[in-house]
């Protein structure tokens, strides 16, 4: 093993190099993410620490009345530790890494990806990325019917850092804001902005109700935000699963505070 080898392979020359193959590159929040990853090694032995998965997003908070851009590892597992690879060896190690409820969709410009990272001794550790897309579940696509069959249309879904008492597991939450196109809210409402907090056996639903102001009284209470109505409404699983109880809860709502 030469001297030069291995001081090109603590700088990443040569050195293991590493990809993770997905048995598929969609799933629902809950699933678990299967595949194996494979480590090929470089042109000396090298130590492996450990092999860790992370599931990882973008989200936007703010800096100085400035929003910047940053990521959040949503879960991550040790996949296998200390281990040898040997020089042009290849190995595979499978995985299983479940994707957790809180998972973000992949919706507008909201990235999830897998990140693998390998802790390698007196060198620069090797990763490797891979997008995956993130789809709602059958409950959560209730939620998402509902608001559609009630007029609405999704004009934007990001995440953003998450107030204090909002706070859950995760430093972000993912917003949905819609605009009303039909039925009995166009022209009544401006926009609903949605924020939704799976759980394994319900979902927490955030709603802002945005009414549209009339007359000089109305653009005044537009103008400070007295407009807007923050309404909290938790759903079972099991309601999840019967659409039209689902899109009633929603309605009466509405009908309420608008």
């Amino acid at each position: 093993m030469s001297f030069v080898n291995r001081m090109l392979a603590s700088v990443g020359i040569g050195s293991a190099k590493v990809d993770t193959i997905l048995d598929k590159d969609t799933y629902s929040p809950g699933e678990s993410i299967t595949g194996k990853i494979r480590i090929e090694g470089g042109k000396v032995d090298q130590n492996i620490d450990h092999i860790t998965l992370y599931v990882m997003t973008e989200y936007y908070r703010e800096v100085d009345d400035k929003k910047v851009r940053d990521t959040a590892a949503i879960e991550k597992t040790n996949v296998t530790n200390s281990l040898v690879v040997k020089a042009g060896s290849q190995q595979e190690i499978p995985f299983s890494l479940k994707l957790p409820y809180d998972a973000p969709l992949t919706l507008g410009h909201t990235p999830v990806w897998i990140k693998t990272g390998l802790d390698i001794q007196m060198a620069v550790d090797p990763t490797d990325n891979d997008q995956i897309r993130v789809l709602p579940d059958s409950e959560t696509s209730a939620i998402f019917d509902a608001i559609e069959q009630l007029g609405f249309r999704l004009r934007k879904a990001y995440c953003g850092s998450a107030p204090r008492y909002m706070r859950r597991r995760l430093p972000f939450l993912q917003e949905f804001e819609y605009v009303p196109t039909s039925g009995a809210y166009a022209g009544k409402l401006d926009e609903l902005e949605v924020i939704l907090v799976p759980q394994t056996d319900s979902i927490e639903m955030f709603l802002e109700i945005d009414k549209k102001g009339k007359g000089l009284f109305g653009m005044l209470s537009e103008a400070m935000d007295m407009d807007e109505t923050k309404v909290r409404l938790t759903l079972s699983r099991t309601e999840l699963r019967n659409p039209a109880s689902v899109k009633s809860k929603i309605e009466q709502l509405l009908r309420q505070y608008s």
